[in-house]
């Protein structure tokens, strides 16, 4: 897998890079508190309020309660009690299904791929305890030795140190592992700060470093 040729397995960021909410947040969002007396809401309103919200985060480990808190900012200004106090908990399992989630194009032939040419394929995430569950419910567990999530490590990317144990799962040393993922911080510096190879997937834009890839098909050819 030039220019990886000695690559032994291959792990996947899971959010953006895998899958993606379905429709969007904003869309599923609206779905719930429509059920619950809101009218009509803005389901673009509430993807801009979720975007501009999750980038002010830091440290987010992910917890029920720190979701619950994120859900009551993107709903900020909206009438009535917070999300926290009324639908949050439907909300929270509405994400915990696979009907809010979308698999990208290009996973399932990369992946198909990949297996075939005897490689070892993992999920590193940052997530909660509903991925597991929602990984079998999308079909996706099938292809993972392996999946490693950061409330369970308990240091979320880009510490190495969850690079560093999904690499003791592995059973293989950090430079015979390349990590794909969306994120320029939490995936290809959290990866590199381990050991790993990374490159980093921008779905649609062309490619103008070799750490960076436009399609995870393009593992795929690399793979054949």
């Amino acid at each position: 897998m030039s220019p990886f040729t000695n690559i032994r397995a291959i792990t996947f960021d899971v959010g953006g890079t895998l899958i993606q909410p379905w429709p969007s947040v904003g869309h599923v969002y609206a779905e719930v508190a429509m059920r619950h007396g809101f009218t009509d809401p803005s389901a673009e309103k509430l993807n801009r309020q979720f975007a501009a919200a999750w980038r002010k985060l830091t440290n987010f480990n992910h917890t029920r309660e720190e979701w619950a808190a994120l859900v009551d900012q993107t709903f900020a200004g909206a009438p009535g009690p917070p999300p926290s106090r009324t639908f949050f908990p439907e909300l929270y399992e509405r994400f915990a299904g696979a009907g809010a989630w979308r698999i990208f194009d290009d996973v399932l032939p990369a992946l198909d791929a990949l297996a075939a040419a005897g490689i070892q394929l993992a999920v590193i995430s940052n997530w909660d305890e509903r991925l597991r569950p929602l990984l079998k419910q999308l079909g996706l567990a099938k292809y993972f030795e392996t999946v490693v999530v950061s409330c369970e490590v308990g240091f979320p990317k880009p510490s190495p140190v969850i690079f560093e144990h999904a690499a003791r799962r592995l059973g293989l040393s950090p430079d015979l592992i390349l990590h794909v993922g969306d994120s320029p911080e939490a995936d290809v510096l959290g990866a590199k700060s381990a050991g790993f190879h990374a490159l980093l997937l921008d779905r649609g834009k062309e490619r103008n470093s070799p750490e960076q890839i436009s399609s995870l098909q393009d593992l795929a050819a690399g793979a054949g």
